[in-house]
């Protein structure tokens, strides 16, 4: 088995509200200087830097799974991971035409830029990404699914788009992998507080802006790091295994 520090909820410049520092180069750069070898790129509602965070990390060490952290009709953030570029640029077909077609404002929201492995620029995404796509959380969830990723809620206990203040109440039904909890509260907490999440792991990430937000708490004892590997992990099958920092 291999040990995988990870960091599951990182934005690059392409999310308007991420800071100028998050360009691939940098990003790699403190996943390697902090002893992080598996990163999510997961912008807003979008996978346009997910290649060229996939040759940053070329050669470094670290390994990119590529996302997207989708907002649904009901404002939840979900975490939608997957093992391949194809996969998430498949589920972004999906989520482009259930995104309203509204223009980003760069003054009020910031700017989107899709960027070079090195952090040049390339273009700007002139849609405002920080929307509600037209999708339940339920259907998202099947719809990660049947593309063999990982579903996560994202920052449960957070009051801005987390799923408990967004919904009021943590769904039994819907096949999650995981929980994420923001850096502003603990495990023992959130559990404390509802009752309906032991039966999920809880990661704990960054939802990194800004380079110094990124933890990497997430440890993961895997064969290789893939979906598949993740989600043995979660429920500690075949001696793979994950625990928090």
């Amino acid at each position: 088995m291999n040990t995988y520090r990870a960091e599951l909820h990182v934005h690059t410049v392409l999310s308007p509200c991420a800071e100028v520092e998050m360009i691939p180069p940098l990003i790699i750069q403190t996943a390697c200087d902090m002893g992080i070898n598996l990163l999510a790129i997961t912008d807003h509602n979008c996978t346009g830097n997910i290649p060229a965070m996939m040759e940053a990390a070329l050669g470094s060490g670290v390994s990119i799974l590529p996302g997207m952290e989708l907002q649904t009709r009901e404002e939840v953030h979900l975490l939608c991971i997957f093992d391949q570029p194809e996969q998430a640029f498949s589920f972004q077909q999906i989520i482009d035409p259930l995104l309203p077609d509204i223009l980003n404002d760069p003054v009020h929201f910031g700017e989107q830029f899709i960027v070079d492995s090195t952090g040049d620029f390339l273009d700007s995404e002139t849609r405002l990404l920080l929307t509600s796509a037209n999708i339940s959380l339920d259907d998202a969830v099947i719809e990660v699914k049947a593309l063999g990723g990982l579903a996560i809620p994202a920052h449960v206990d957070r009051k801005a788009y987390g799923l408990l203040n967004m919904l009021g109440f943590f769904p039994p039904d819907l096949n999650f992998d995981a929980v994420e909890i923001s850096k502003f509260i603990t495990p023992e907490e959130i559990l404390k507080q509802h009752m309906g999440i032991q039966k999920y792991s809880i990661i704990q990430s960054g939802d990194a802006h800004r380079l110094n937000e990124i933890l990497g708490k997430c440890y993961f004892e895997l064969q290789y790091p893939s979906i598949n590997e993740i989600i043995k992990a979660f429920n500690h099958i075949e001696n793979r295994s994950f625990k928090l920092l």
